[in-house]
Order: structure tokens, then sequence, then C-alpha cells
């Protein structure tokens, strides 16, 4: 049998996505243990996740007091049971077919492998605005981390458990926890693997909750540049 999977999803008000998700991850991972963590959403989403886990099959965690993507992670690596662990946004149900070619990266010497947009293959097909932020961010994250990473803030992956023994999540903030966390990793020594996936259009402006206004979009640019900055002062701590 092969090593099971945990993979870790965060909702809040998914009710369009998660289903089709959760039906995505099962027809391309084996030995599969999904992990959902809702911030108290009000749209129907906690409904269809209890209609869908009627025989307790998923591990779920409904909080009502917290709200925070990076907090819901890490919760989420805590009810995890797989030698591999994984994530995927709610709404990117499309890249659940990568998870077989991840999981085969993962046995060939490499202890995590990130989904990235800047390696030869990948792609960003978003409006203009986030491809264009997004590029010169990551391109920011390079040349400040001097590090080899490509692709910082995709932050799909599938990685093993053992990683964990070294390196934690720091479970605040929205999506630059993932940032810090594969630098540190990188600084451990693991080996990292970039495979390419184009990110669609499918995921706007209009359902990202990252970027649902100009005002907040920039606000967590400003975050995630504080977060680089803070990773490298841990660091030399």
């Amino acid at each position: 049998m092969s090593s099971k999977t945990s993979i870790i999803l965060c909702t809040y008000n998914e009710a369009n996505y998660i289903e089709n998700t959760i039906s995505e991850l099962e027809k391309n991972i084996p030995n599969l243990e999904i992990v959902i963590v809702d911030d108290f959403s009000s749209d129907g989403t906690v409904e269809i996740i209890k209609k869908l886990n009627q025989n307790n099959k998923y591990k779920v965690i409904y909080r009502k007091k917290s709200r925070s993507l990076a907090s819901a992670f890490v919760r989420g690596v805590i009810e995890t049971t797989g030698e591999n662990i994984g994530w995927i946004d709610t709404n990117m149900s499309e890249v659940a077919p990568k998870f077989p070619e991840m999981i085969q990266a993962l046995q060939s010497n490499n202890d995590i492998i990130v989904l990235s947009r800047y390696v030869e293959g990948g792609g960003d097909n978003r409006i203009l605005l986030r491809t264009f932020t997004s590029k010169y961010f990551n391109l920011f994250c390079r040349a400040i981390l001097r590090t080899p990473i490509k692709d910082y803030t995709s932050s799909i992956f599938l990685m093993k458990r053992k990683i964990l023994d070294e390196v934690t999540f720091l479970g605040y903030g929205h999506g630059e926890f993932f940032l810090e966390f594969l630098y540190n990793v990188h600084k451990k020594g693991f080996k990292i693997k970039e495979i390419p996936y184009i990110q669609n259009k499918d995921e706007d402006i209009i359902n990202s909750k990252s970027a649902a206004s100009l005002a907040k979009f920039f606000y967590l640019g400003i975050m995630y540049i504080i977060r680089i900055i803070s990773t490298l002062v841990r660091r030399k701590n």
C-alpha cells in the first residue's frame, strides 16, 4: 500500500468549491486523509461538509472564534497522521491532478515538492495586476533571501512529515507563513523540487479572498514584505 497522504483544506465560505475539490483529491490521491479546518463559514460550506462527512471519513475542525489561514493550516497539520502532508487552496480543484506527479517526485529523494509558476513549463493566467505583482515579488524574494527557489507564493505543496522534526510553521498571517517556512526548509538542507503548473484565471480577483479589494491586496503585499524582513532577522538571531 502507498504511503498515507494527508491534505489540509482551510475553508471560509467555500460552498461553491469544496465538494468538487474533495472529489478531485479523492480521484487522484490513493490512501488519502483529508483534514478540513473551517473558520466559521456562513455560506453553506459547513452544511456541505457535514453532508459529505456523514460516515466521518474526514477529520473536520470547526473554529468559531479564529479566522486566519496560517493558524487554520497549523491546526490542520496537528491533526494529520500521514507520512506525507500537503495543502491546496479549496478553490483550485483543477490542481488536484498534479498530486500523483508530486507523490512520485517525493519518492525520488526529494523532501518537499512545490508547484511553481516560474519554472519551465509553468505560467500564470490571472489578471495583469496579480501576475505582475506575483512575478516581481518572487524575484524580490530570491534576491533578498538568496535562495534558488523560484515560486515562494504558490503555497501548493507536498512534503515528508520528517521535515516537521526540524522546521515548524509559524501560524500567523495569511499566505506569507509558507514563504518563511520554505526559506527555513532550504536553510536546513532539505531537498526542494519545484514542479511546473499553470495558474488559471478561474481564481480571479472576484473569487480570491487575498485580492477582494485593491486596498486589501496592497495591504497583504506589505505584510509579505514585512514577513521577509522578520524571517531574515529571526534567522540571524
